[in-house]
């Protein structure tokens, strides 16, 4: 009942505060005022809920996983659980205490620092990013399309690449015509070295990559979006992002093992591993941050999920506003709101989530807000059954889902 009133008045709050790009009219202490508190979770409630996350996980995984695993009820650990090896080399087993790169998951602490900004009038989500960053090329793009994925901008991950691969017409041995992918050259490299966030937009001011589709005409993820808000972030408080996150975010919340990972940690770096346990080494893309690059523990994300849920860090009604699909209904009821992914089946409650891919790491941040309940899952080796996790949301919704989500 609690859930439902804090929802009810997040609808009416954000009814008076979405008509301005400049944030809401309310102070910075009714910016995080709530009234919510957990149910008590009782002992009988909490075994019977962990036996049932132990054999559907059992079931699930199996001995394949490598990682971190934590589900919570009404904010308490019902089940957790630590497979494999922070470093295969080494030996050195994964504990409650090992970060793990989160990859796309950091996108929402990206958004929601970015909201953060709008509750204190300092960053204007109708505003073109020209504003922020004014050498930016494609003047119509606003920031709550870069929150949204609706900006049409090209992938960095493709367009920096010094190779790409075409689809070609060849005739096969039976001189019959097939599509194959062909090798080509693609732009020159734009650097030595690794790149960071800056080259980015350095190369999108330079050599203007042809955009994937027109402003606010169709969802279209981009992790270049996201690259684009740190920037930012950084240009509006004066910090550099890691710090910025770190003293706004991480520390306030005893989120004592996340940090973003960029250029002057490279010591901190953990490889991930492919399928057949072979690491993946530092290469050029990885001290770009913002689309990614937060490294975290199962347990501060549950303090992260707790923070939002008990309007310790943004108001119900901000989070209301994040949690609105921005884009037409999906076949499969998928779609984006403002950092989140969220899944929309009829006559079922809305599941909030993201999930994250990079090189080895697979991760999965499921939130069932009506019901209390987080699924978190945290993968250093490769392994997509990892995103079927979300399938332990039956257990609180007595409904089964076999509906994939999005990587």
């Amino acid at each position: 009942m609690i859930v439902r009133i804090s929802l009810l008045l997040g609808v009416f709050f954000l009814s008076c505060a979405c008509g301005t790009g400049q944030g809401p009219k309310m102070n910075s202490e009714s910016a995080v005022a709530s009234n919510f508190t957990y149910k008590n979770l009782g002992a009988t409630e909490k075994e019977k809920l962990a036996e049932e996350v132990r054999a559907k996980y059992q079931k699930l995984l199996g001995k394949n996983f490598s990682g971190e695993i934590v589900v919570a009820k009404n904010g308490e650990i019902v089940f957790e659980d630590y497979k494999g090896f922070s470093n295969y080399a080494t030996k050195s087993p994964i504990v409650a205490e090992t970060p793990i790169h989160l990859a796309s998951i950091s996108k929402t602490f990206t958004g929601m620092a970015a909201l953060k900004l709008w509750e204190q009038h300092k960053l204007d989500l109708q505003a073109p990013v020209t504003k922020y960053l004014p050498n930016f090329p494609y003047t119509d793009v606003t920031i709550e399309q870069l929150l949204a994925h609706r900006s049409g901008l090209p992938d960095y991950t493709y367009f920096m690449e010094t190779h790409k691969y075409i689809t070609v017409k060849t005739k096969n041995k039976r001189g019959r015509w097939v599509k194959r992918l062909q090798l080509v050259a693609n732009e020159p490299a734009f650097k030595q070295g690794n790149y960071n966030n800056k080259d980015v937009l350095d190369f999108i001011v330079a050599r203007r990559p042809a955009p994937a589709a027109n402003p606010d005409r169709v969802f279209k993820y981009c992790n270049t979006n996201y690259v684009m808000l740190a920037l930012i972030i950084e240009k509006i408080t004066g910090q550099d992002f890691p710090t910025y996150m770190a003293e706004t975010i991480f520390k306030p919340l005893n989120m004592n093992n996340t940090f973003v990972f960029n250029a002057k940690v490279v010591d901190k770096y953990l490889p991930s591993y492919n399928a057949r346990m072979q690491p993946y080494r530092i290469e050029k893309y990885d001290c770009i941050y913002g689309d990614k690059n937060i490294y975290s523990t199962a347990r501060d994300m549950l303090l992260w999920d707790k923070a939002l849920t008990q309007g310790k860090f943004l108001a119900p009604s901000t989070l209301q506003m994040a949690y609105e699909p921005k884009s037409p209904l999906t076949r499969n009821y998928h779609n984006y709101g403002l950092g989140w992914r969220m899944l929309l089946k009829p006559n079922e409650e809305k599941l909030i989530y993201h999930n994250g891919w990079w090189h080895g790491n697979n991760t999965v941040f499921t939130r069932l807000i009506g019901e209390t309940a987080t699924i978190i899952i945290l993968g250093n080796k490769f392994n997509k059954t990892i995103y079927k996790g979300k399938e332990l949301a039956s257990i609180f919704t007595g409904k089964e889902d076999t509906t994939s989500l999005v990587e």
